[in-house]
C-alpha cells in the first residue's frame, strides 16, 4: 500500500468548456506491476470515498472502504494484480477540489471551481495512468458513482480496458435519486454557517456543518432499505430518552445523528455539492446521438451487478444496459443479487458478489 500525489501542469479541458490548471490527483497502489503492465486494475470510488480503498495506515483504526475485496490472496488479489485507486477531482481527500488554491491567486476556488462531470473525473484518471506509463487496463471496477466511472470509461475509451465491472449503478441518474440529492443541496446552501461557500478552510473540522449532516440523513435513507432498517433498529427506543420527551429518539434516529454528524466534520460541504452535481448530471448518452449509440461503442467485457433492494439505483436500470448490449451482440453479463441491505450492499455484503468478481477477473465467465 502506497499513498501518492500526482501533479499536473497541463490543462484539463472539462466537458463544460472550462479548464482546470494546474491540478493534482491523490492515489494509492497495491501489489506490483508486471513487465508488460498487463495486470493493472483501476478501482473507482463512490460519492464519499477516497483513494484509500484497502489496508490500514499506522495510527488508523479503519481499513480502506473495500478492504474486504482488495489485498494479498483476496478477490482482487494484489499478489497477482497491480491495483490503483484514485481520489476523484472535486473531492476533499487529496485531489484538487473547490477548497484548493486557484492558481495564481493563492486562495480557495470556492464557488469559482468549475462544475465537474463523471467524464471529467475519468479523463483526469486517464491522465494519471498515462503519467504512470499505463496505457491499458486489465479491468476497471467500481460501485455507485464508481460504477458510473467504470461505465463511462467503457463508452468514452472503448479500447482502454479489457473488463468493466460496475455495481449498484445506472446509465443515467433518475429523478428519484436527484430528489434525494436535492435535500442535501438545499440543507447545505441554507445553513447560515455555509456563508454561500465563503467559509474558511477547515472551519467545520470540530463542529461539522448542520446542513451537511441533515443532507447526509437523506442520503443514508436512500443507501439503506426498509428491511435493513427494520432488522438493524426495529422500533427500539434509546434507553435513556423518555418516550414522552419531544426530542426523545428511536435508535434509528440516534444512528442517523451519530453517523451524519461525524461525516460533516470530515467531508467538505463544497466538495459534496460538486460531486453530487456530477452524479446528477451523469448520463452515458450525453455527447452521443443516443444511449444506444453510446452503448454500441463498448468493446470491453462488461459485468453489471445490481442489488434487489437498491432504492437509489434500481436493478432495472442496470438490466436496461445489459438488454441493450445483448441485443447488440456485445459481451455483457448481468447479476441481480438478492439483498435486503439496500444500495450500500456493494460496500457491506461482499460475500454475495465476491465470487462473481473473482471469476470475471480470472477469465472464468
Amino acid at each position: 500500500m502506497k499513498k501518492q500525489i500526482a501533479k499536473f501542469t497541463k490543462p484539463l479541458y472539462l466537458e463544460s468548456g472550462r479548464i482546470l490548471e494546474p491540478y493534482q490527483i491523490a492515489y494509492e497502489t497495491y501489489g506490483k506491476i508486471n513487465k508488460d503492465a498487463s495486470n493493472v486494475i483501476l478501482i473507482c470510488h463512490a460519492l464519499s470515498g477516497s483513494a484509500h480503498a484497502a489496508g490500514v495506515y499506522e495510527g488508523d483504526r479503519k481499513a480502506g472502504w473495500w478492504d474486504g475485496l482488495i489485498g494479498d490472496g483476496k478477490v482482487i488479489d494484489t499478489e497477482k494484480y497491480f491495483v490503483i485507486s484514485t481520489n476523484v477531482i472535486g473531492s476533499c481527500f487529496g485531489s484538487t477540489g473547490p477548497m484548493d488554491s486557484d492558481y495564481p491567486k493563492q486562495e480557495p476556488f470556492r464557488l469559482r471551481f468549475p462544475v465537474l462531470t463523471i467524464k471529467d473525473m475519468i479523463k483526469a484518471q486517464k491522465n494519471l495512468l498515462s503519467k504512470l506509463g499505463i496505457h491499458h487496463l486489465h479491468a476497471i471496477i467500481g460501485g455507485s458513482m464508481g460504477g458510473m466511472q467504470a461505465l463511462q470509461f467503457a463508452v468514452d475509451y472503448p479500447n482502454f480496458a479489457d473488463k468493466i465491472i460496475s455495481l449498484a449503478s445506472t446509465y443515467a441518474t433518475q429523478p428519484w435519486a436527484i430528489g434525494f440529492n436535492k435535500v442535501a443541496i438545499e440543507a447545505i446552501r441554507r445553513d447560515p454557517r455555509f456563508k454561500d461557500g465563503q467559509y474558511e478552510k477547515d472551519t467545520f473540522k470540530e463542529d461539522g456543518l448542520d446542513g451537511l449532516a441533515i443532507g447526509r440523513i437523506a442520503g443514508h435513507i436512500s443507501y439503506l432499505s426498509p428491511d435493513s432498517m427494520n432488522s438493524k433498529f426495529g422500533r427500539n427506543y434509546v434507553n435513556n430518552d423518555g418516550l414522552f420527551e419531544l426530542f426523545g429518539r428511536y435508535e434509528v434516529e440516534r444512528y442517523m445523528e451519530y453517523n451524519t454528524d461525524n461525516f460533516s466534520r470530515i467531508f467538505d460541504p463544497l466538495s459534496y455539492l460538486y460531486i453530487v452535481k456530477a452524479i446528477n448530471t451523469f448520463n452515458l448518452s450525453r455527447g452521443y446521438d443516443s444511449l444506444h449509440e453510446a452503448i454500441l461503442r463498448i468493446k470491453a467485457k462488461v459485468t453489471l451487478i445490481s442489488f434487489s433492494s437498491d432504492y437509489l439505483f434500481f436493478p432495472k436500470e442496470m438490466k436496461h444496459i445489459d438488454d441493450m448490449m445483448k441485443r447488440n451482440g456485445q459481451n455483457s453479463d448481468y447479476y441481480e443479487i438478492d439483498s435486503r441491505y439496500g444500495h450500500d450492499a456493494f460496500l457491506v455484503e461482499l460475500d454475495k458478489f465476491s465470487n462473481i468478481i473473482k471469476d470475471k477477473l480470472n477469465n472464468k465467465g
